[in-house]
């Protein structure tokens, strides 16, 4: 009963869209931003990714709204927003588009996704 359908397209999307993000994080890295040596960006990311791939419970896909609202608010909190305006370094103003607006996908998929399993639930609660 607490199973989800592995299936579902919105949890694919989502994983896809975590993988993206972690990619456009790994092209700023690779471009010269400073990050910690173990980046907490790039860990939370794959760690959601696979939280929502592999978990076995509907419920997994919260996992991908929480992280990817917690980094939109980060990404405006710590003024990372800049380097989606400022081309100057071409490879982190990509990886920050890439990882912002795959951010803003794996949000949508995810909610996408919890209303999807919310409606599977009702149908075999009734």
């Amino acid at each position: 009963m607490n199973q989800r359908n592995s299936s579902s397209s919105n949890s694919k999307v989502t994983v896809a869209a975590l993988l993206f993000a972690a990619a456009g994080f790994v092209i700023q890295i690779g471009s010269g931003l400073d990050v910690p040596t173990v980046p907490p960006g790039l860990i939370i990311l794959l760690v959601a990714a696979a939280v929502v791939a592999f978990g076995p419970w509907r419920w997994t896909t919260v996992v991908g709204v929480i992280v990817g609202l917690f980094l939109l608010v980060g990404f405006f909190a710590s003024g990372a927003v800049g380097n989606l305006i400022q081309p100057s370094q071409l490879g982190v103003f990509a990886g920050a588009w890439v990882q912002f607006l795959a951010v803003i996908v794996a949000v949508i998929a995810s909610t996408a996704a919890i209303v999807q399993n919310v409606r599977a639930w009702r149908e075999e609660v009734s």
